[in-house]
């Protein structure tokens, strides 16, 4: 008995001194800078100021954005995987009879997403994936006016869409304010 125990404690100090510790790296840096398997971490707590639920009006919609933080969210790209804390944002967009026109909060795949912060301006910027066939890509800007408020800067990459590339919805409106400037409240 003695000896089994003595071999499990020495396979544990083993595998432990093998374990090689994962080494840290903040929001700003440069993807090319990040290892394989790397981790970009929220180290200064930028992210947590924005998590919330906030909501706005814009052209006789309500839009309302659900503000998340996740850590250790795995980015997979052509060239590398690496793991970084990020911002998640859902939205519902509602008509002014109260219709949804647009509601991503079962959508799991976590493609709205923060992409690095700029805690100088206090601000983050988000990849949007855009809405079907990814019409209306690109970034929206957010900043933190005050503890309850933040200003919205949705900047759209122009996409061509060939319909019969598109498979499934055809819906390809973009429903998110296509605006700068436009305050959403938290709720």
């Amino acid at each position: 008995m003695k000896k089994i125990k003595i071999i499990l404690l020495l396979s544990f100090l083993n595998s432990f001194l093998q374990c090689k510790a994962q080494q840290f790296y903040s929001l700003n840096t440069n993807m090319k800078d990040i290892p394989q398997g790397g981790y970009v971490k929220d180290i200064n707590n930028e992210l947590s100021p924005f998590v919330g639920i906030y909501k706005a009006n814009y052209q006789g919609n309500e839009v309302t954005i659900y503000i998340s933080k996740v850590e250790y969210m795995l980015k997979k790209r052509s060239n590398k995987s690496y793991y970084m804390d990020a911002l998640i944002v859902k939205y519902k967009v509602k008509n002014s009879s109260g219709t949804v026109l647009q509601d991503t909060q079962n959508n799991n795949s976590g493609d709205f997403y923060s992409m690095w912060s700029a805690p100088e301006e206090n601000a983050v910027v988000l990849y949007y994936p855009g809405t079907n066939c990814g019409v209306g890509w690109g970034k929206v800007y957010l900043y933190k006016k005050n503890a309850t408020q933040l200003s919205w800067d949705y900047r759209p990459n122009d996409s061509i869409l060939d319909q019969q590339n598109c498979p499934g919805n055809q819906d390809i409106k973009i429903y998110l304010p296509i605006t700068k400037d436009l305050i959403f409240t938290k709720q």
